[in-house]
């Protein structure tokens, strides 16, 4: 298996603070970006992932507080913060994301459907690389992490 480059990897750096860029006029800070030991990442209340497949597998996930997919929510001028409207933003990033780094890897990248949770989404481990590309970030005093585990299949 080959691994990704770190100019790979700013692929979703730059997808991220774009998004925030466009969605609100604020991009979001981010805070690190760091290759991760999975045991100790930060896990949040909503988390939208997407699968990778073709010639790349793994995985990319957006996890975030109810405190910002609710801020993201009311940013878009919905008002209806309930659960199902708070999975479908951290699904609708995650989506963004992975469209967004399909741009950059070309068609090889093959892309599931997100998959939203509720809740702190332990079950979620590195199925492809030791350590993951982990990027935090900050938006209007809340917080949330980009999980990149990504490598082309040779």
């Amino acid at each position: 298996m080959a691994d990704i480059s770190e100019s790979d990897a700013r692929v979703f750096v730059d997808s991220v603070t774009n998004y925030f860029s466009l969605l609100t006029g604020e991009p979001a800070l981010i805070r690190s970006a760091y290759l991760a030991n999975t045991s100790n990442l930060p896990r949040f209340d909503y988390t939208g992932l997407i699968a990778f497949s073709g010639q790349f597998r793994g995985s990319v996930y957006f996890s975030t507080s109810s405190m910002m997919a609710a801020k993201l929510l009311l940013a878009i001028r919905e008002t209806d913060t309930g659960e199902n409207n708070l999975l479908d933003i951290v699904g609708e990033i995650t989506n963004t994301i992975a469209g967004n780094s399909r741009k950059h890897f070309g068609s090889g990248l093959e892309i599931s459907t997100p998959l939203t949770i509720y809740g702190h989404a332990d079950v979620i481990k590195s199925a492809t690389r030791a350590r993951p590309f982990a990027i935090q970030l900050e938006w209007q005093r809340s917080e949330a992490i980009v999980v990149v585990d990504l490598e082309r299949v040779a």
